[in-house]
């Protein structure tokens, strides 16, 4: 008579470095079996030299730029009106949607305020 077992297929994933000791313990629990492989994703990349960054960067406009710029601060409209002088929040939400034009010297202010070069607001 004959026995047949098959083994199941185990995958463990883990993430970041991998310590000696663990690798030791896996390849004698598991044998030449163990692998180890690493993913493409784990490797970092500078977004601005990217396809899709270039494709974008081409369709946005200074309106867009602000709101980009005022969320990543965390900032509402309210107070990034309040830090130029007391604008109301209608005129920065015009300025977003491109209803109301960002002059020269609010583009000044803009980019002072969020430490980037002034053309992100001139148009």
């Amino acid at each position: 008579m004959q026995a047949v077992v098959k083994m199941p297929h185990i995958k463990i994933k883990i993430e970041g470095r991998i310590p000696n000791r663990l690798l030791s313990v896996l390849k004698e629990e598991y044998g030449p079996e163990v692998k180890v492989t690493s993913e493409a994703d784990d490797e970092k990349m500078n977004i601005f030299e990217t396809d899709w960054y270039k494709r974008i960067k081409g369709r946005m406009n200074p309106g867009q730029n602000l709101r980009i710029y005022r969320q990543n601060k965390g900032m509402t409209q309210m107070e990034l009106g309040k830090l130029l002088g007391g604008l109301p929040r209608q005129n920065i939400s015009n300025m977003e949607k491109g209803l109301r034009p960002i002059s020269k010297k609010m583009a000044l202010k803009l980019a002072s305020l969020f430490h980037v070069s002034v053309e992100k607001f001139i148009g």
